[in-house]
């Protein structure tokens, strides 16, 4: 099997993949006909309603976070999921049942919205942390990197078949749908071979380990500063609904069919993105922050796209760059966290990505509403070149990066650095006189393995939590 799709050689992560996959289908239909029953049917094409269900939808992760990790550290993942998986069925099937009805009304998807966020809060640092159950250390990259391939090859196919039976049948028939799909994740759940399963050491109660993840992670700043970019990006970047929506019926004044293909053209890039993620070895923080400065490019251009199909064009790279960015952060995340505190720092970096939605989708709604959805879309592409220079000044400070110029006709050095503060390789280059030389990245040779220091982060916070609970 190819390095692309290794992590699918394991039978209990291919059973879930093809699982999530179908859920996911399921998942991207039902955002695509909520937010077009809100836009088109239940306001009169108000973009701050699309926002506050976004919120309602997202806002518990950021609120519940203390308790969702440690729930994800200390129960069995699966088991967990098994009844997350179901609630979240029955809140489709319930929701679609009263859009069937023609009673719908907006509060009531206010209510659904927020049930559903609840749940999601601690369906998402679970599902997220069960991967390292399923696959080993070395193809844990590979499997996360895959998992945002489904998720956005999901995107590339429900929002357009969503869009066709909108019309067609209507939206109350798209969550019911969506409620059965739930049905193949808890089918994955239940067919897994439980003894290949990679077991976890059970965390002790107590108060100690509900702020141990927080104490690990304000002791490493590497990890830091991705929830920082993702933090940015994601309060006023990652408002894909409201960009596409507005675009399609304020701007371009065109159907749900036109709506439901441009969701589906942003996963194209999406899948793109992830599936090269999916070859690297290992996630680089250099990514993150070129990926960063790449999504804001890719808002800019969109912001000024003349018609439909070049708007349509400048999503492929917005979801490639969009896709590059998470997964790779997600990644980093994911494969430097100690095990111990895996499901708990998820939950943060879960609680901050989808939590900074419910500050921004409202900001960024009314600035939709206000000055026009090519505003919006500017914006978000201030967030990726933000982000992008804050990456750019943590490498600097933290990482040891120094960028000197010369001008010099004499043969010089430029030292690269493997960005964990160890020199790799020193490279002569001939210099050309009255050109600029190449930059010079400087290393700091003292600085610990990543290992050895994620080992003592691991002891000090295990440490104080044992203290803590005596």
């Amino acid at each position: 099997m190819s390095a692309m799709f290794r992590s699918l050689s394991d039978y209990n992560y291919r059973i879930w993949f093809g699982g999530a996959l179908v859920s996911n289908v399921g998942t991207w239909m039902q955002r695509t006909a909520q937010d077009w029953i809100v836009l088109t049917h239940l306001t009169n094409n108000n973009a701050v309603a699309v926002g506050a269900v976004m919120a309602l939808q997202l806002g518990p992760q950021l609120i519940l976070v203390p308790w969702t990790g440690l729930v994800a550290d200390r129960f069995d993942r699966r088991k967990l999921l098994m009844l997350t998986q179901g609630v979240m069925g029955i809140l489709g099937l319930g929701l679609g049942l009263i859009v069937l009805s023609g009673a719908a009304q907006l509060w009531q998807v206010y209510i659904f919205a927020l049930l559903l966020g609840i749940t999601s809060a601690f369906d998402a640092p679970a599902r997220q942390s069960f991967v390292s159950n399923l696959v080993s250390d070395g193809n844990l990259s590979n499997a996360v990197a895959l998992n945002s391939a489904s998720f956005n090859a999901a995107r590339m196919i429900g929002p357009a078949i969503a869009g066709v039976l909108i019309a067609v049948i209507g939206a109350g028939w798209v969550f019911l749908i969506n409620a059965v799909s739930f049905g193949a994740v808890l089918f994955s759940l239940t067919r897994m071979h439980r003894e290949a399963l990679r077991t976890k050491k059970a965390g002790r109660g107590g108060p100690g380990q509900l702020m141990g993840g927080f104490r690990y992670v304000s002791k490493r700043p590497d990890i830091v500063i991705v929830l920082i970019v993702i933090a940015i990006i994601g309060t006023f970047g990652l408002n894909f609904q409201i960009f596409t929506s507005t675009m399609t019926t304020v701007t371009f004044h065109l159907d749900s069919t036109a709506f439901g293909l441009l969701s589906s053209v942003l996963a194209v890039g999406s899948v793109a993105g992830a599936l090269l993620s999916a070859r690297r070895e290992t996630p680089r923080m250099r990514l993150i922050f070129g990926a960063s400065a790449l999504f804001g490019l890719a808002c800019l251009l969109g912001a000024l796209a003349p018609s439909y199909f070049t708007f349509a064009s400048t999503l492929v790279l917005l979801g490639f760059a969009g896709q590059t960015l998470m997964t790779t952060a997600n990644g980093t995340v994911q494969m430097t966290t100690a095990p111990e505190f895996r499901g708990r720092v998820m939950a943060l970096y879960m609680a901050i990505f989808m939590g900074g939605t419910p500050i921004g989708a409202p900001i960024v709604g009314w600035v939709a509403d206000s000055f026009g959805p090519r505003w919006a879309i500017a914006l978000g592409a201030a967030s990726g070149f933000a982000a992008a220079i804050v990456g750019l000044i943590w490498m600097i400070r933290h990482q040891h990066l120094r960028i000197e110029m010369h001008l010099r006709d004499s043969p010089h050095f430029v030292i690269s650095h493997d960005g964990d503060g160890r020199s790799i390789d020193v490279l002569e280059t001939p210099g050309v006189a009255g050109e600029i030389a190449e930059p010079r990245l400087l290393a700091d040779e003292r600085a610990p393995s990543p290992e050895v220091e994620r080992e003592r982060l691991r002891d000090d916070v295990l440490s104080d939590e044992i203290t803590e609970n005596r």
